[in-house]
């Protein structure tokens, strides 16, 4: 099962299964939060799939929604800003916590992130954690240390917070590192800053960008990709979406699909296609589309999304380099598998529960799948493969390799007359590479894009 920790009894609730006293309004949610964030820094599980409505973790789908719906703010918040809130916690103590102490250093971050970031009482925060502390036995013998931490906590916040966040590197060191080796020193802070920020929502639109950025209150991006900067309520309350006028989609993710020629009439396969973003986009374009993906539960999220945006593909289930079709495929896009270092921002876990040798591990499954997918294509046909790294190992380095040692291919480069407004996104080699310090903005909450690279692959001619 996702997570960690037992599985809540059959029949229980979220309001007993732990004692009596989760009676109290708001302990069962920090509870489970705190489990979950053990989950993802001492165990590397997927914050995604922990919270996954269907599949997720069985103590957060017990919780009602309103509860479901702090633990992720509380976990968004407090992975996001991990790095200054393990040092506020160590500022705080006159010794360094026991070494074994886990349990205990994950209940003062989940209140810490209360205190810090989020809207709640500060009483609520502490009297939760001391709580919380009192009745694990792990935790038990420090319960008044965890009350008197949290109280100077609240105390020299003000002093404190801003010196922490200006000199803490805000991720992980294996991560930061890598930013500076691949941008430079000098550029690495403002883009680690902008990667630190949440995003805005995005959304790709069927038609009319400009009609449902006025509907919606949103702005226009470059790609076509409509933003929208403060969301009041869940998705599904906003106007379009019973109706399938839009999907969810970074402006970055929307790239990759438009980067090829006429699709109208083509026979298009879209391989690790779930949740089928990119698949509906290569339908929009015309394309005769069969989407690949070699999870049945992602599948049929993709099936189920399809069904919403009144789109129809083929699906089949299976990985993508055991796919055998002797009719091939006019075009190929293949989002490969990969660490995901570029949508930090969305998913704030990935600098903890990746690290760098799962960039060469992955460099290597996306070699193996693109020369397996280059085998589908037709003759004339062409081939994107594209990733949401943010790492050259993954992308730039392994297309590098792949036409050093693949004769008879090459890059079509993407020109910057197609791209108004995104020229900076294009490499010299023609490939396009988003970041999160691109689209730069007044509005913080409207600037920035996820990590992806992309790139179109053709035969060179006879």
């Amino acid at each position: 099962m996702n997570g960690a920790g037992r599985r809540p009894p059959r029949g229980g609730s979220a309001s007993n299964r732990d004692g009596a006293t989760d009676a109290k309004p708001g302990l069962v949610a920090r509870k489970t939060a705190t489990r979950l964030l053990t989950a993802v820094i001492d165990s590397k599980a997927s914050l995604d799939g922990l919270l996954d409505h269907a599949n997720g973790n069985p103590f957060f789908l017990a919780l009602p929604e309103q509860d479901r719906m702090l633990v992720r703010a509380m976990l968004l918040v407090t992975l996001r800003h991990m790095q200054v809130i393990d040092a506020f916690i160590d500022r705080m103590t006159e010794k360094p916590l026991p070494a074994g102490a886990r349990s205990l250093r994950h209940v003062l971050a989940i209140a810490t992130s209360q205190i810090l970031y989020l809207d709640v009482p500060n009483h609520a925060a502490v009297d939760l954690a001391v709580t919380q502390a009192s009745e694990d036995p792990r935790s038990r013998r420090f319960a008044s240390l965890v009350n008197a931490v949290l109280r100077r906590m609240i105390r020299e916040k003000d002093q404190i917070l801003p010196q922490l966040t200006a000199g803490v590197r805000p991720f992980p060191g294996w991560f930061a590192d890598r930013i500076a080796e691949i941008h430079g020193a000098g550029a690495a802070p403002a883009l680690m800053a902008a990667m630190s920020a949440p995003p805005a929502l995005d959304l790709t639109v069927k038609s009319d960008p400009a009609l449902w950025a006025e509907r919606l209150g949103g702005v226009v991006l470059p790609t076509g990709t409509v933003r929208i900067a403060k969301l009041g309520g869940p998705v599904s309350s906003l106007q379009g979406y019973d109706d399938g006028a839009w999907w969810v989609q970074d402006a970055a993710a929307s790239i990759p699909a438009r980067l090829f020629g006429d699709l109208a009439g083509r026979r298009v396969a879209d391989l690790c296609a779930a949740p089928g973003g990119k698949t509906a986009q290569l339908v929009m374009a015309g394309a005769d589309v069969v989407a690949f993906d070699q999870s049945a539960n992602r599948l049929e999220r993709l099936q189920g999304n399809l069904e919403r945006l009144r789109l129809t593909a083929e699906t089949r289930l299976g990985r993508a380099q055991d796919v055998d079709d002797p009719a091939g495929f006019d075009a190929i896009l293949l989002d490969a598998p990969c660490s995901s270092t570029g949508t930090v921002r969305r998913h704030p876990d990935i600098p903890w529960t990746k690290s760098r040798q799962d960039i060469e591990r992955l460099a290597v499954v996306q070699r193996q799948l693109l020369d397996a997918s280059i085998r589908l294509l037709r003759p004339d046909g062409e081939l994107v493969f594209s990733n949401c790294s943010l790492d050259p190992e993954e992308g730039e380095d392994m297309i590098a390799r792949f036409l050093a040692e693949t004769p008879g291919w090459r890059i079509r480069p993407v020109t910057a007359d197609l791209w108004p407004g995104m020229e900076d996104a294009l490499t010299p080699e023609g490939a396009v590479r988003t970041h999160a310090g691109m689209l730069p903005n007044a509005d913080p909450q409207l600037a920035g894009l996820d990590g992806f690279y992309a790139v179109v692959l053709t035969r060179l001619p006879i």
